[in-house]
């Protein structure tokens, strides 16, 4: 998903899916647009910030009712809650910062979908490689942050004045 995701492109996005298009969903979808690699917490203040009352299962419910029609792919860095973006389609992988938590996108390793061929493949047939690349970012490096266990995102939320933003 390529662009800048407004309404009326969120609306056709949608439609195009055959999900009915409701104040929640277009609100996730731009929200994911503006925030990439959010967790469920986050998209639920983000969500009520523009919308007002929406329960967190409401947002829970549309993350999956998104992901399932692929408009939406959810990634599961380890020690840290489902994390949601609105880049799908390429495989591409990401990279985690193991002091502050902060997620960034890569590019296909090698070559074609699916980026990466298996030793051993064990029969199957292989359409999708997902992978994590672990280290310290730029911003980090400079404060000497240095962690040996990604932190968890009740962690990173205890500690916001560490935290930063791209």
């Amino acid at each position: 998903m390529e662009g800048m995701l407004g309404t009326p492109e969120a609306t056709r996005l949608l439609r195009t899916t055959q999900l009915r298009v409701t104040r929640p969903r277009v609100s996730v979808l731009e929200q994911l647009q503006h925030h990439p690699h959010s967790d469920v917490d986050t998209v639920a203040q983000l969500v009520r910030a523009e919308l007002g009352k929406v329960s967190t299962q409401a947002v829970y419910d549309v993350l999956k009712a998104l992901t399932s029609a692929g408009l939406v792919r959810r990634i599961e860095p380890a020690g840290s809650p489902a994390r949601y973006e609105i880049r799908v389609g390429d495989n591409h992988h990401h990279v985690v910062c193991r002091a502050c938590g902060e997620i960034s996108d890569v590019e296909c390793a090698v070559g074609e979908r699916p980026c990466l061929h298996a030793s051993n493949d064990h029969g199957y047939v292989i359409d999708e490689a997902e992978v994590i690349y672990w280290g310290v970012c730029p911003a980090c490096q400079v404060t000497g942050e240095v962690v040996d266990e990604p932190r968890t995102d009740a962690q990173l939320r205890a500690e916001p004045a560490q935290r930063h933003t791209k």
